[in-house]
């Protein structure tokens, strides 16, 4: 079969789902009526900020919410509040987007960049122990790709060495670790409302935290260094405007209405993809598996404890070297567009100029060879068109060319 890339008929020439999806009529009552009302702002007056974040909070099993406008705010303004600053350390897992590192540095403080189980890609507590001097303050364990990390090794890491534990749970709404909601499971939790996460007001954040004190150093670092419940111009704390907008929270409020329904939909097309992958490679790795097995392509699995996986991304790794460059761009023009995923933090020279240290990742390494993502959008589409990724997969990797530039041998899979 010739490939779409070299002027065959490509798999797929439907679109996928758009995201975000179109509003519904609950999110477009709700941005109308804030509108209307002129209390823009979180501090005029409005109640749609207070409620999003009392609804998050509840959600994520604690009693305190802060909303802000991006969760790279939410994490350095959780790791000021928790007291992390200057001459402090934060181990942050290698395999994650750069903002874990870069609002560690926004707080006066050094990432620690450690390497990932080799498995499922989430920080592993062995790696944090050996990342460990007598400067650290905190963990940043991050729930990849909407996987809940297996915290209680990580928090019992925390707890023999008295450090913070900040959740980076900005793909993860609605993930859930031994049935108890992420966001919850450390000192402090962070949730992303970016343009691609699965709540979405185009830009957002919110942090949600269980200890009262916490909670109060916290939103001072979010309100200019007031007080709850203080002078409005008494400042006895420095901090920053971080707030979010009520336009953003009637976006978002409603959302939590039909999020675990979207859920569902994303776990029913993963769960297709794995049959799909099966069916032509003849091995399964979902679930709690962690062995590469047989199979030339095969899901990233999920980290043990998992309960509820709220499939932001669809993680896949292939076990046999393949030329990534020509892989991504085949399968793009397959209508299966594919992404290459994270490099690891600790080869991004301009983190390292401003003083992050890296420990040796070689997992973290060879998830930017190995895996590709495929992106929350696709996974939202119905289950049967999970063939489309399988077919396009197989069609590309049968014609992969005997060496790409890395050298890579072509992969064959198991039928036509």
């Amino acid at each position: 079969m010739t490939l779409a890339l070299h002027g065959g008929t490509p798999v797929r020439s439907a679109p996928w789902p758009a995201w975000p999806p179109p509003l519904d009529p609950a999110q477009r009552a709700l941005v109308t009526e804030v509108l209307e009302s002129g209390r823009w702002g979180a501090t005029q007056g409005g109640s749609t900020v207070t409620d999003l974040t009392a609804a998050f909070a509840h959600r994520s099993g604690v009693p305190y919410g802060v909303a802000v406008g991006n969760a790279t705010l939410g994490l350095f303004a959780a790791l000021r509040g928790m007291g992390v600053g200057r001459g402090d350390e934060v181990i942050v897992p290698a395999y994650t987007f750069v903002a874990s590192a870069t609002a560690v540095l926004l707080a006066g403080a050094t990432p620690v960049i450690a390497d990932v189980d080799p498995a499922d890609l989430h920080l592993s507590p062995e790696a944090v122990e050996a990342a460990l001097t007598g400067r650290t303050a905190a963990i940043m364990p991050v729930h990849l790709a909407g996987s809940p990390a297996d915290m209680d090794p990580l928090n019992a890491v925390a707890a023999r060495h008295g450090l913070v534990v900040v959740e980076d749970t900005a793909q993860a709404h609605g993930a859930t670790y031994k049935d108890r909601p992420v966001g919850g499971l450390g000192d402090a939790g962070v949730y992303s409302f970016q343009a691609s996460k699965a709540m979405t007001a185009g830009e957002g954040g919110l942090i949600v935290c269980r200890d009262e004190t916490a909670y109060e150093a916290i939103w001072s670092v979010c309100n200019l260094g007031r007080e709850l419940g203080g002078q409005w111009y008494g400042h006895p704390s420095v901090g920053w405007n971080l707030r979010l907008t009520e336009i953003q929270a009637a976006l978002l409020l409603p959302w939590l209405d039909r999020l675990d329904a979207e859920i569902d939909r994303r776990e029913a097309f993963c769960a297709a993809v794995e049959r799909e992958l099966a069916a032509e490679w003849g091995a399964t790795h979902g679930g709690e598996s962690a062995g590469a097995g047989s199979g030339s392509v095969s899901v990233v699995p999920r980290p043990p404890g998992t309960t509820r996986d709220s499939r932001h991304l669809l993680m896949l790794r292939f076990h046999e070297p393949v030329d990534r460059e020509f892989l991504l761009a085949a399968m793009a023009a397959e209508g299966v567009p594919l992404e290459g995923g994270y490099p690891p933090l600790g080869t991004m020279a301009a983190l390292v100029r401003e003083g992050a240290r890296a420990e040796p990742c070689p997992a973290a390494e060879a998830a930017a060879r190995e895996v590709v993502w495929v992106r929350q959008s696709m996974l939202m589409d119905d289950p049967r068109h999970a063939a489309h990724l399988a077919e396009a997969l197989a069609k590309v990797l049968a014609a992969m060319p005997p060496a790409g530039a890395d050298g890579a041998a072509p992969v064959r899979p198991g039928r036509a």
